[in-house]
C-alpha cells in the first residue's frame, strides 16, 4: 500500500473514531497499529485491545466526574482513618460497605452517632471516596446547607422535583443532621427528603445526638418517631463514643516531645517527687546513709 493510500486510510479513521465519540481509541491506535504489524497480532487481538482501552478510558474520566460532583472533603480516605482510636468500628465491615453491593442496591441507610472529634465525618466521607472509585454516585453535603436548599426549592414549588433530581444519587451523606435548627419549615422538608428515599435511595447520616435526643431536630414528636422508624428499618449504626480525635491530637502537639502524654496536679508532682527522693535514698551506701 502506498504512503498517501495510507495517509488516507488514517484520516478517514479519525474521522469515524470522531464520529463514534471513541477518543482514546483516536489518541493510541496508531501505536497500537505499529505494534500489531510489527508483533504480527491477529485483527481480533489488536480490536479488543483498542476496545479495552475506551472502556478503562471511560471509566476514568467517569470516576474523574462523579468525584467532582460528589463534593467530598479532601483527604478523608479509608487509609487515613485511625481506626485504632475508634476500636467500635470494623475495618473489615467498613471495607465490605465500600463495596456498595447489596446495601445500596436496597435502599439501606448507614448512621454513625458519636460526640463531635470523633470521626463520623471521615468515615461517611472515606466511605463516599470508595464508592465513587466502584462506580457509584455520591453527594457529600451539611444537613443545614441541603435543607436551605430544599426550603428554597418549596418556596419556588418545585420541592418534589428538587427531591427527585437526588435519586441519581446512590448514597447521599447527609453530615451533621443535629446541627439543623429546630423549626418546623426545615425540619419538614428534611422529613420529606427522608421519606422519599425510604427503601429506594441510601441515606448516609452523621449526628452528635443519639435518637433519644432527635426531638432537638423535629419539634413534632410524631414526626420524630416516623423519621427514626424510617431510618432504622434498614440501617447499620455506628455508635462512635469515643473522645474527640482532634482533641487528642491537639493536646499531644501542645505538649510536645518529652512531655508526658497526661498532665499531672501540682499536689501529684509533689507526691511523685517524694517518692522519687524515698527511693533514692534506699538505694544509698550504708556509709552514707549515717551523715
Amino acid at each position: 500500500m502506498s504512503e498517501t493510500a495510507r495517509t488516507v486510510d488514517a484520516q478517514r479513521l479519525t474521522l469515524l473514531l470522531n464520529e463514534l465519540r471513541l477518543p482514546a481509541i483516536k489518541q493510541v491506535w496508531p501505536d497500537f497499529a505499529a505494534r500489531a504489524d510489527k508483533e504480527a497480532w491477529p485483527a481480533a487481538r489488536l480490536l479488543a485491545t483498542l476496545a479495552e482501552h475506551e472502556v478503562a478510558e471511560r471509566d476514568r474520566r467517569r470516576i474523574e466526574r462523579h468525584l467532582l460532583e460528589a463534593r467530598l472533603p479532601p483527604g478523608k480516605t479509608i487509609a487515613t482513618f485511625t481506626f485504632e482510636a475508634v476500636p467500635m468500628i470494623s475495618k473489615a465491615q467498613i471495607l465490605a460497605l465500600c463495596s456498595g453491593d447489596g446495601w445500596l442496591e436496597t435502599g439501606a441507610n448507614l448512621l454513625a452517632f458519636g460526640p463531635p472529634g470523633g470521626g463520623k465525618s471521615h468515615l461517611a466521607a472515606a466511605i463516599g471516596l470508595a464508592l465513587v472509585e466502584n462506580g457509584w454516585r455520591v453527594l457529600f453535603t451539611r444537613t443545614s446547607d441541603l435543607v436551605q436548599k430544599l426550603q428554597i426549592a418549596r418556596r419556588e414549588l418545585a420541592l418534589e422535583a428538587t427531591i427527585a433530581k437526588l435519586d441519581k444519587f446512590h448514597p447521599l451523606i447527609l453530615d451533621d443532621l443535629a446541627y439543623v435548627t429546630k423549626d418546623q419549615a426545615e425540619t419538614s422538608v428534611l422529613f420529606e427528603l427522608i421519606s422519599a428515599r425510604y427503601e429506594r435511595r441510601s441515606l448516609m447520616i452523621t449526628a452528635n445526638q443519639p435518637f433519644g435526643e432527635w426531638g432537638k431536630v423535629f419539634p413534632d414528636p410524631a414526626m420524630t418517631l416516623a423519621a427514626v422508624d424510617r431510618l432504622v428499618h434498614h440501617a447499620t449504626i455506628f455508635e462512635m463514643n469515643v473522645e474527640s480525635y482532634r482533641r487528642k491530637t491537639a493536646i499531644q502537639r501542645r505538649a510536645g516531645p518529652g512531655r508526658p502524654p497526661t498532665r499531672a496536679t501540682i499536689n501529684e508532682n509533689i507526691r511523685l517527687s517524694l517518692h522519687d527522693n524515698q527511693v533514692a535514698e534506699t538505694r544509698l551506701p550504708a556509709s552514707n546513709q549515717s551523715d
